[in-house]
């Protein structure tokens, strides 16, 4: 990483994801970026390097917060799970039994479930497309969901929940304990377990304190902004047909007329977190850190049991799901770096990626602000630090 400020340091065989980590930056694919690796319970690996904005010469530094994309959902999933095994709330009661105007059209069958392996069939919001002016209400967001037509019958097959999934689990933890996700997630999980993860930065003080990357874009947020999608993918040509179920559950499920805003909630894309702090979140998924544990045993392998495999009906790519987790094989979370029949995770878009892996007691995060331009496979950056991650534990 010659002529990049860096920092961290990477303990015996997970010397390896240091090297990785420099030849990323050798090779000129990184701006900004950190990765941190626990294994049992404890730091391994916790480097950072580049710019967090580079017009600025604005360093990346060890709490650097990026904008995390899809594995915002990863926030989402494990407040709604802790709040489920602390209140009582089983996942395959019905929905409506919490919030009973999402009955509407069709989906009086909805479970917790059905959403968290994206198999409700609620993916679509293009009726009424998400506003900054809805997210920062949230109400007329939760309107928009309750009155959704079910793309196929609920729990007949699967397709994710790109935009809708974080703000139907907002709702539903909403419904019971009178918080939103990203409140939620504050008290119960970031607090106890001192991270920097937000869903939305709702607290003056801890936004006045953040340092946040820029965000260069990536070919996801180009297609997003209009670049022709070109025809590489069934889903790039869906991309371009506004009548297709892949246009309209993204890009025709959002009207946002302004850049992200750091303070209002976004439960499906717009959450913030350091590399540090994502690492030791996924960690205390699958084992105790400093005394916290998440989730019981039970869970964690329900959590890691395949609910959906297959063609995914939005994405038109293969994709397995657990319970609110991208699961080993598909493009995007592919077991060809590595990752066990059991890890499981989320890979951004924008090129981030996170995963922890119960079987070898193994937490990962890699966050970075150049963005991918690929789309529907696993970054090359991000991939080569999750093979040397795994070579450290002898695999």
């Amino acid at each position: 990483m010659d002529g990049f400020p860096q920092g961290g340091a990477a303990e015996g065989a997970f010397g390896g994801v240091a090297r990785a980590f420099g030849e990323n930056f050798a090779g000129g694919e990184e701006v900004g970026a950190a990765v941190c690796v626990y294994h049992r319970g404890r730091v391994v690996a916790d480097l950072w390097g580049g710019w967090a904005d580079p017009r600025a010469g604005d360093p990346w530094r060890p709490r650097t917060l990026g904008v995390l994309a899809s594995p915002t959902k990863a926030l989402v999933t494990a407040a709604f799970l802790h709040m489920a095994e602390r209140e009582g709330v089983g996942l395959d009661e019905p929905v409506v039994r919490y919030w009973p105007e999402f009955g509407a059209h069709g989906k009086e069958s909805v479970t917790a479930r059905m959403i968290l392996s994206h198999r409700s069939g609620v993916v679509a919001l293009d009726h009424r497309p998400l506003t900054h002016r809805a997210l920062k209400e949230h109400t007329p967001v939760a309107e928009a969901l309750a009155d959704a037509v079910p793309a196929w019958e609920p729990g007949t097959a699967h397709g994710y929940h790109a935009t809708t999934y974080g703000h139907l689990l907002s709702e539903v933890i909403r419904r019971v304990t009178g918080l939103t996700a990203g409140r939620y997630f504050a008290r119960h999980i970031a607090a106890p377990l001192g991270l920097d993860c937000h869903i939305g930065l709702t607290d003056p003080a801890v936004a006045a304190g953040a340092h946040l990357a820029t965000m260069l874009e990536s070919k996801a947020e180009a297609l997003m902004n209009g670049e022709e999608p070109g025809t590489e993918l069934d889903m790039l040509v869906a991309l371009g047909d506004p009548n297709s179920l892949t246009y309209r559950s993204m890009i025709g499920s959002m009207s946002l007329d302004q850049a992200l805003d750091p303070e209002v909630e976004d439960p499906s894309y717009g959450g913030l977190g350091s590399a540090q702090s994502l690492a030791r979140l996924f960690a205390a998924l699958v084992g105790e850190v400093d005394g916290v544990r998440l989730l019981t045993p039970a869970r964690l392998t329900e959590l890691t049991r395949p609910h959906s495999r297959g063609n995914c009906r939005v994405i038109l790519l293969p994709s397995a799901w657990g319970l609110g987790f991208m699961l080993p094989d598909s493009p995007v979370f592919p077991a060809s770096a590595g990752l066990t029949p059991r890890a499981f995770g989320f890979d951004g878009a924008n090129g981030t990626f996170v995963f922890a892996d119960p079987d070898h007691d193994l937490a990962f995060a890699y966050v970075q602000n150049a963005g991918s331009r690929v789309i529907g496979r696993m970054n090359d950056r991000a991939h080569r630090l999750v093979e040397a991650a795994y070579r450290a534990v002898g695999l």
